[in-house]
């Protein structure tokens, strides 16, 4: 008995210098004390206050290019076949509510390779529906449950590239989700605790950040008017003219000829970062992943000596010469100061943004709210614990002890939960807390009467504590299993305030299984190991 409870008593000292080393670090002072504790427990929006987004995601920027990828595939194949034909476009919706309308039209197909076109579309792009206009003319269309999944995916792609934005900037308490359930609505909701100046996130969120590397046909010109006189009007096949971005204090225009196919895009990017040229200046060095190194390195290979263009969101950054071989590095300059450098990184790494931002709402909500709902929350909890452990210690008397410290440790351990695992505390986080005190002392109740009744039908001390906690251990984890599932449904069709609480509350629980039954029960063998001849047990 001795040895076990040098054990338990080890694992329960464990358990709570983990916790306090979660809640406070190492500090050397009070203040230190203080400032660990409040940079350990994160407040969410509504405790902290902070900036407020409502976007909007430009659903028909996706379908627009994924006809356009389509029709790319359909001139390509075509080629290919020897079919024939005068011209493919498609329309372009500009609203949200015409997203799903997009249309491909293919015109001048001769009759004689109709089975052969037909056949094509069938095996290329299954996925929409080709509809004849006339014996020569065809349109293609997007099937409903293809539009349904390109519109979900564009939502969870553009949530999870928005998150990792603001991740980059540090705001791990940043919430993001999808507003509403519709899909029709493609809305946003941004909440960012502590920033009170969104205007830097925001230039974030709205940067594409379409990195392109491309082969530079011709150029520079100084304007795009003697770029196509050059080539009579009509550009060169499967080329397209970029201008250059200017720089600060730059004045007229710079155009370069491009290849139409980039050699490396932003989606191959594997690390970013920012960093200065061998001129001190600002820049920002990124990094290729394999396929696209090796892919790069045979392309410069055999380039040198020619351009080659650093397109960013349809414009051209850069178009150094190519001196040798380069595999997996390569860097932006023009970056104005360190935190241009920085942000370009962060959405770099980011990725491209699938479609296309809005914003319908920004407000900055005060930490008014906020103090006020932590004061009364907090004293809400104090008054509670305080009532909860004076009737404890009233009808329990020495055992009231017991739960109150299983009580204190079961709160301890939810914070550092908390605290490890970076997560926001919010109001209705508190709730859930002053639900599990409730829930913590249901459960020493339980235990308490089981070892009352067993004490009643003549039992020794010993053997009444054992039976006891044995008996009611299968009901307190029936109680806390039934309680979590209800959690795991709010957590699952909940928003985030719901899932605050979810979240909360189960960790609460999970703790009180350890709180109620081991740390309990290892006092209540504490105190019978120490006074072994114990004729009756305060309870």
């Amino acid at each position: 008995m001795t040895r076990n409870l040098k054990y338990k008593g080890l694992a329960i000292l464990a358990v709570t210098v983990a916790c306090l080393y979660a809640l406070f670090g190492l500090p050397t002072s009070l203040a230190e004390l203080k400032q660990n504790f409040r940079q350990s427990v994160k407040l969410g929006l509504d405790l902290r206050g902070g900036s407020h987004l409502v976007l909007q995601v430009q659903l028909q920027d996706a379908f627009k290019a994924e006809a356009d990828l389509i029709i790319d595939r359909l001139k390509e194949e075509m080629a290919k076949r020897g079919i024939p034909y005068d011209s493919i476009d498609r329309n372009d919706p500009q609203t949200l509510e015409e997203a799903d309308k997009i249309q491909i039209n293919i015109r001048g197909v001769p009759l004689d390779s109709t089975a052969a076109f037909r056949n094509l579309v069938a095996e290329a792009v299954p996925n929409w529906v080709l509809t004849p206009v006339s014996s020569t003319d065809y349109k293609l269309t997007i099937r409903p449950t293809e539009a349904l999944a390109l519109k979900r995916d564009t939502m969870e792609r553009a949530i999870q590239t928005i998150q990792n934005r603001i991740n980059g900037l540090g705001l791990t308490e940043a919430t993001v989700q999808q507003r509403g359930r519709a899909d029709a609505e493609a809305e946003i909701l941004v909440q960012m605790p502590g920033v009170d100046d969104p205007a830097r996130v925001k230039a974030i969120l709205q940067t594409a950040a379409m990195l392109e590397l491309v082969e530079v046909r011709d150029g520079p010109f100084q304007s795009r008017q003697q770029a196509l006189a050059k080539y009579g009007g009509v550009l060169p096949l499967n080329t397209r003219l970029v201008r250059e971005s200017r720089r600060s204090g730059e004045q007229g225009e710079t155009w370069w000829l491009l290849n139409r196919s980039a050699v490396v895009t932003g989606r191959d990017v594997r690390n970013a970062r920012p960093g200065r040229d061998e001129f001190g200046k600002w820049e920002t060095d990124f990094t290729l992943s394999q396929e696209a190194a090796r892919r790069f390195g045979r392309f410069t290979e055999s380039n040198i000596g020619n351009r080659l263009a650093i397109v960013l969101d349809g414009q051209v950054r850069s178009a150094p010469v190519i001196q040798g071989r380069i595999d997996d590095r390569g860097r932006i300059t023009g970056a104005a100061n360190e935190q241009e450098a920085s942000d370009l990184a962060i959405v770099l790494k980011a990725g491209s943004l699938p479609a296309g931002i809005v914003y319908l709402e920004e407000r900055t909500v005060g930490p008014s709210l906020g103090a006020d709902s932590i004061r009364q929350g907090f004293l809400a909890g104090i008054a509670g614990l305080i009532a909860v452990v004076a009737l404890m210690l009233f009808y329990y008397r020495m055992a009231g002890i017991n739960a109150t410290l299983a009580l204190i440790l079961n709160a301890l351990i939810l914070l550092a939960v908390l605290s490890y695992f970076d997560a926001v505390l919010t109001l209705p986080g508190i709730a859930g807390i002053i639900l599990t005190i409730g829930m913590a002392v249901d459960s020493n109740v339980l235990i308490f009467e089981r070892i009352k009744e067993e004490l009643a039908a003549g039992k020794a001390i010993p053997a009444a504590i054992d039976t006891g906690f044995g008996k009611a251990f299968l009901t307190i984890l029936d109680t806390n299993i039934t309680t979590m599932v209800a959690c795991a449904f709010l957590f699952i069709f909940g928003t985030g305030p719901v899932k605050g609480f979810a979240i909360t509350l189960t960790i609460g629980l999970t703790a009180n299984l350890f709180t109620a039954v081991f740390v309990s029960k290892s006092i209540f063998e504490f105190q019978v190991a120490r006074n072994p001849r114990m004729a009756s047990l305060s309870i």
